[in-house]
């Protein structure tokens, strides 16, 4: 068996090439990200093992319970990249307000923010987690302290974004902007290997993951979309399969490579949605557009909208380009519905 010797660094290295007056720090800075998640895998991988299951007693700025693990992927992936000299400001998820690099450390020119690890509610069962990061160029002066507004950047702004899928193997997603790459941790070798090159979404989709505990809840026209995708169509296609893992980013890694949509939507309990849009639907959009799909919050493209606060919830539907539009179009339509039921 022949073993693609294609590393991340060297992969990284060879795209940093087609970019004329590269200067090798966004290379730098995604060699760090691998190098926590390489540790936060290890973590994850004996968390059944050791003392680190379970809630800390905490919560997190949400008011939701933090566990163990989430805080110690939150703190390793700040002592990883504090003190590179590529960053001038980090945001997490789990903290507050943006966190400052360090006085002692350089400042550099790159924002760097982070969902330590998505869809943590399902560590005590064993079910694939994830991290989410998300870069950008910072908009303030070089050299001084990052600010709110370096963070606080439209997602079309990201310069690289990825994820890493802590399942029965370990895989690190990113692209620049132009592909979208996928490479699996090999345990033997202690690093990530290709094994996804140039990933390309399906146009069509096959799968829907949405939590249908909430359909009463839902909009006119999410139920309809919904249920016109579980049956049979003119062409007699099949229906979609409902595939629902509850862990934003292992669904929407499988339907990055089969083909299928992923919905979090507002609904009359969560009128703004319930996703994050700086450690979530930014990055993951980026993603997913650079593999041939879209992202919307149910009308607007998610990567054109303004960011007003750190942990701004927004509604998001993302994947296979038809499927998107499909539903913003049953969404479009109920809109214009309700509209001309009000005027009369």
């Amino acid at each position: 068996m022949s073993i693609n010797f294609m590393t991340l660094p060297r992969h990284i290295l060879e795209q940093e090439k087609k970019y004329p007056g590269a200067t090798g720090e966004l290379s730098a800075l995604l060699h760090d990200l691998a190098l926590a998640a390489k540790v936060i895998s290890l973590e994850v991988n004996k968390a059944g093992l050791v003392d680190i299951l379970g809630f800390t007693g905490d919560n997190n700025v949400h008011g939701e319970q933090v566990k163990k693990l989430d805080i110690y992927a939150h703190d390793m992936l700040i002592r990883a990249m504090d003190h590179g000299g590529h960053l001038c400001v980090m945001a997490s998820e789990e903290e507050e307000n943006i966190i400052h690099i360090p006085q002692k450390h350089k400042i550099g020119k790159y924002v760097l923010l982070f969902d330590p690890l998505d869809g943590s509610s399902n560590i005590d069962a064993n079910v694939s987690i994830g991290t989410i990061f998300s870069i950008y160029r910072r908009i303030s002066p070089d050299g001084t302290p990052g600010t709110l507004e370096d963070c606080l950047q439209k997602g079309v702004e990201q310069v690289a974004a990825g994820y890493i899928v802590y399942g029965s193997s370990t895989i690190l997603v990113y692209t620049t902007g132009e592909g979208v790459f996928g490479f699996t941790l090999d345990p033997a070798f202690g690093e990530f290997l290709l094994s996804h090159d140039n990933i390309r979404i399906p146009e069509k989709a096959r799968i829907y993951s949405i939590n249908e505990g909430n359909y009463k809840y839902w909009r006119t026209g999410l139920k309809k979309y919904i249920k016109y995708i579980q049956a049979a169509d003119d062409r007699d296609e099949k229906p979609y399969s409902a595939r629902y893992i509850g862990s934003m980013v292992a669904d929407i890694h499988r339907n990055l490579l089969y083909g299928g949509i992923f919905i979090y939507p507002a609904d009359k309990r969560n009128p703004n949605g319930k996703l994050r849009l700086m450690y979530e639907c930014n990055p993951m959009a980026f993603i997913v557009e650079a593999a041939g799909g879209k992202a919307i919050d149910g009308k607007n493209r998610i990567l054109e909208i303004q960011p007003k606060e750190l942990h701004q919830r927004v509604p998001i539907y993302i994947g296979s380009a038809e499927a998107v539009d499909m539903v913003k179009k049953f969404l479009i339509e109920d809109e214009i519905e309700e509209a001309v039921h009000s005027k009369n």
